[in-house]
């Protein structure tokens, strides 16, 4: 199986340029922690996501920013909600609150319009995470912390395309979400044979498993499962079991029941785009530009991934995953 090229954070340090990034005179003035240089102030950020109830990865996500908050010595709220007329409402409260600093996935961009256009015209600096890539930038985020969708999608085609797979399905679990119709998209455009998404519910993981049980059953010549999540990849494992298919299993993002299952062989791949360090790294970021004036990312992304994680090297990240860090 080829072996795909980790993308890796440079150290820290050396992230911290001195950059400037474009963002409106009107809007800097407003706010001494968009330029920067207050080393003495007591700042709490927002970390408001999209993210459902019970989901594990953003437990992931929200433990690396506590952690960075901690190290740096800064507050740090964390409220989600899936619907983005909600989750707008969790980012104008935050506004309200006079928060420092603000951390936001944007898996509808256009339903967080008006919310992140009112922060940034606040003079609050934003770092988009995990969802929104492509309009970070655009909405006038200093940075975006994450992975590009479509070239994670890339990297799990090639897998199955290298693997002779013929017939493949994507199981999107959140409706509307953009990103991952991009990783449905990469993976798509990277496959040689045919593909179609299916799509479930993240919140009902019973229901997850009897979809996709029933979709291998009726199809069985789906030879290839791309999941993007986790814990939709380990119910896709009972799933494969269940409608006694010899599909090859891959998906998006580690925990524990993933990297028992590519030890075992029962799931092939998974690509990792480090959850952990999509809370970390926003925080520390924040800090530095309030504190000491430094900027990252040039106006573009700093990627947290994809690393394609293997039987041949799950190994070398088990442990790490184990203690919450991937």
């Amino acid at each position: 199986m080829r072996k795909f090229a980790l993308i890796i954070l440079a150290p820290l340090f050396l992230l911290l340029s001195g950059c400037v990034n474009e963002m409106p005179d009107e809007a800097r003035a407003l706010n001494p922690a968009v330029t920067g240089g207050d080393a003495d102030r007591h700042l709490t950020f927002a970390m408001v996501t999209h993210a459902k109830a019970g989901d594990a990865f953003w437990d992931i996500v929200k433990s690396g920013g506590e952690d960075a908050a901690s190290l740096v010595d800064v507050a740090l709220t964390y409220q989600s909600d899936p619907d983005p007329a909600q989750q707008s409402i969790l980012i104008a409260n935050a506004i309200a609150q006079g928060v420092d600093g603000l951390i936001i996935s944007m898996a509808n961009p256009d339903g967080l319009r008006e919310a992140v256009t009112q922060a940034v015209e606040a003079g609050i600096p934003v770092i988009t995470i995990n969802s929104g890539i492509e309009r970070s930038a655009e909405f006038g985020a200093l940075t975006h912390v994450g992975q590009s969708e479509e070239l994670a999608g890339q990297a799990a085609g090639k897998v199955f395309e290298e693997a002779g797979k013929t017939t493949m399905i994507c199981v999107i679990h959140e409706a509307g979400n953009l990103g991952q119709e991009q990783r449905c998209a990469g993976a798509a455009s990277a496959f040689g044979g045919s593909s179609e998404t299916v799509q479930v519910d993240i919140a009902d993981l019973a229901a997850v498993q009897n979809t996709i049980a029933a979709k291998l059953q009726s199809q069985p010549d789906i030879d290839a499962v791309f999941t993007l999540n986790g814990s939709v990849t380990s119910a896709a494992v009972g799933a494969i079991r269940d409608a006694n298919s010899q599909a090859m299993l891959g998906g998006i993002d580690l925990d524990a029941d993933v990297v028992s299952g590519i030890e075992s062989g029962e799931i092939a791949f998974a690509v990792d785009q480090q959850p952990y360090a999509q809370g970390w790294l926003p925080v520390v970021f924040l800090s530095k530009k309030i504190r000491d004036a430094m900027d990252v990312g040039g106006g573009q992304p700093v990627y947290s991934g994809p690393l394609v994680v293997t039987k041949d090297n799950v190994g070398a990240i088990a442990d790490a995953t184990a203690r919450g860090k991937h």
